[in-house]
């Protein structure tokens, strides 16, 4: 994958944008001939963006992974047109899930914003739930995002392979909800989710939690009983399984074509 700036970008025929934050927009009104595309990645909250004004009226297509993505994307963009469900395509390849004795996987989101995003609140009390755990007997295998601090964490196995990846060892995981837990849920494995006070996620990301839980004390009981939603909402926050990629590059292609010129 080649990486570009407004100011050295190679010739293209469709700007593809995530959300409609500064940089996005920013780029939009650099690149101000090309048609523009919104896919959903990762979660935003469904609050209008002050600046999704500024590309609702390029949008050539919007894409999300799942149904309730959908809607929480709507409302982002402030936009009521139809939104084309893909699914997302890191689960076009699920791991088959061979769960091993007491493994649960803790989900860790970002402790500390930087110049590349924010970050979410509840990294104390996730620590707290997997010492809880540890001392109960589990196994506990960390499913790192990108961006967070390993030194953290470093007391526990961290898994050398992507959190969805990881789930197929797991019985159960557990972190702070955000957009990896219906893609954990896809691969067959129930999650609970710490909760902050402070945190601000889509009802969807709840939804599919086993439980919720805001005191460490809570930890073990909550994973040992842990559940998988019912299908109705697993196919709410998951949405379409397989070939993922290939519709969601379908509909990039569709959105770049040239329009035909009206006589």
């Amino acid at each position: 994958m080649e990486t570009a700036t407004p100011d050295d970008a190679p010739p293209a025929n469709l700007l593809v944008v995530t959300g409609a934050a500064d940089w996005p927009a920013d780029c939009a009104a650099r690149l101000s001939r090309l048609p523009v595309a919104a896919s959903s990645l990762a979660y935003l909250n469904p609050q209008q963006a002050p600046r999704a004004h500024e590309l609702r009226s390029r949008l050539r297509v919007i894409t999300s992974s799942s149904p309730a993505e959908a809607r929480a994307f709507s409302s982002y963009l402030g936009s009521h047109r139809r939104v084309r469900v893909v699914g997302s395509p890191q689960t076009d390849h699920l791991p088959v899930h061979r769960p091993e004795p007491d493994t649960v996987l803790v989900l860790t989101s970002v402790t500390y914003p930087d110049e590349t995003g924010g970050a979410a609140p509840g990294t104390e009390l996730l620590l707290a739930c997997a010492e809880r755990l540890a001392a109960a007997g589990a196994h506990v295998v960390v499913g790192m995002h990108p961006r967070e601090d390993p030194s953290l964490w470093d007391r526990y196995e961290i898994s050398d392979v992507p959190s969805v990846q990881a789930a197929g060892r797991a019985e159960a995981a557990i972190g702070i909800p955000g957009t990896v837990f219906p893609l954990i849920v896809a691969a067959g494995v129930p999650v609970v989710g710490c909760v902050d006070p402070a945190l601000t996620v889509p009802d969807y990301l709840l939804d599919v939690c086993s439980s919720t839980i805001d005191d460490a004390a809570l930890a073990v009981g909550a994973v040992g009983t842990a559940e998988l939603p019912g299908e109705d909402v697993r196919y709410d926050a998951i949405g379409p399984v397989g070939g993922s990629a290939d519709r969601l590059l379908d509909a990039w292609e569709r959105a770049a074509r040239p329009h035909p010129q009206r006589r």
